[in-house]
Order: C-alpha cells, then structure tokens, then sequence
C-alpha cells in the first residue's frame, strides 16, 4: 500500500531524513521507533505532503495499478486517496464542540449519506463521547481527546491510518485503552503506520517495525524479533 523510497527531507541546510525507504502491505500494522529528533515525525508530514522531499519518492496503492505518487500531491488531495493522520499533540479544535470536530473530519468526503453512519460507527468504537457531543472539545481529558482525535481521523474513512505518538502525556490505563481500540481498526481492514515514543508497547502492538536514527533506517524486522535485540534494547527498551 505504501512504498518509500530512498526520501529525503531538510530544514534549510539541516536534513532530516537521510534516504529513508520502507514498506507497508495492505492491513499491515507497522511501528516506527527512534529516539526524540530521529525524524519520525517528519516522515509522517512528508507522506501528509505537508513537507516535500528534497529526493525519493512515495507510493501508494500500488495492488490498485499504477502507484499514485504520493510527493506530487497536495495535502488535502492526499486525504481524498484515503490517507488520514492523527498529529503528534491531537490538534483538535478546542473551541468547537466534539461533534463539530468529529464532521470536520468528513470535510472532504462528498458521500454525505454514508457520514451519518460513519459518525455512529466511530461513536461505537469510542461509546462515551456519545454523552460529550455538544462538549467544547478543550474541556476533555489528555485522553478524551486523543480519542477525538482519532475518531475525527476516521471520519475521512481512511485506507492508511498514520499516527504519531498516541500516547503522549496520557495516563497509562487510557493508553491501554486506545490500544486496544487501534487493533481493533485496523483488524476491521484499515492499514495503520504508528509513530510511538513507548517502543516496548509498539511493538507489542505491531506486526512488523522500523527503528529510525537520525534520519536513517538502522534496523527493520517482526516485531517480536525487534523486542529480543540486544540493540533495541539497550536503545529503547532499557536493556
């Protein structure tokens, strides 16, 4: 579904990403793990197209025919394709309700009789934002809005799912909690890429992972095998 080839990324004269290539198969869950300032972040905004490569290329939907290039596209086309991010920090929209946050994730879509349905499908996967829906979504917990967040990223009826870092600054037990609700999206069909600074948990979670340092693929693999190398442990694991 998703081919990176050899990207590059800078700030000005500083790069970021060093030639960075890897893969995600339809229906595949895949953790990418490094360090603070290993360029996760920027790999996903450079698939969102809200950076553009220096170099490389990005495909996706390759099984459909001829990939589509990912890096030509603007952003707001490249959620058209199917392709939603959930951003590091949530970026909701405080001052407007849960509700209206969780429409402006449909904002593009043009199917407007399948909206409704979806909107119920998301509120059954997150049953306690039923109660919430006129609520200013700045009033909710770290983790409530976590939870939008990602509801509203469903909204747009994604193929591929990018998340980064789902559970920074929330506490342990609703980082359980949406876990377990990602597994569960992505058993029902939708491919998810995840940014996650708790390695240990993202791979766990995952079937297959990359470990990025300082703009570059050091290690890729299972993710089981990941947890048992000595290097990733000693990295990420603390051991």
């Amino acid at each position: 579904m998703l081919k990176i080839d050899n990207l590059r990324v800078s700030y000005g004269a500083i790069e970021a990403l060093k030639g960075v290539s890897l893969e995600v198969a339809e229906g595949e869950m895949v953790a990418l793990i490094g360090s603070n300032g290993a360029g996760k972040t920027t790999l996903l905004r450079t698939i969102s197209g809200i950076l553009r490569p220096t170099a490389g290329s990005i495909g996706y939907g390759a099984a459909e025919g001829a990939a589509l290039l990912l890096h030509t596209l603007a952003p707001h086309k490249i959620v058209a394709h199917g392709i939603a991010q959930v951003p590091e920090g949530r970026m909701i929209f405080q001052n407007l309700t849960v509700l209206e946050n969780l429409e402006l994730g449909a904002y593009g879509r043009r199917d407007k009789s399948e909206i409704k349905s979806d909107l119920e499908r998301v509120l059954g996967i997150f049953p306690h934002m039923k109660d919430r829906l006129a609520q200013n979504a700045g009033t909710l917990s770290g983790g409530e809005q976590q939870m939008l967040a990602i509801g509203r990223a469903l909204m747009a009826r994604p193929r591929l799912l990018l998340l980064d870092e789902p559970s920074l600054g929330i506490a342990p037990t609703l980082v359980q909690q949406i876990f377990k609700v990602l597994v569960e999206i992505n058993r029902k069909g939708t491919t998810i890429l995840l940014v996650e600074q708790d390695a240990y948990l993202a791979l766990k979670t995952t079937s297959r992972a990359y470990v990025l340092e300082t703009g570059e693929i050091t290690s890729s693999g299972p993710s089981d095998r990941l947890l048992n190398d000595p290097e990733v442990k000693k990295a990420y694991l603390g051991g």
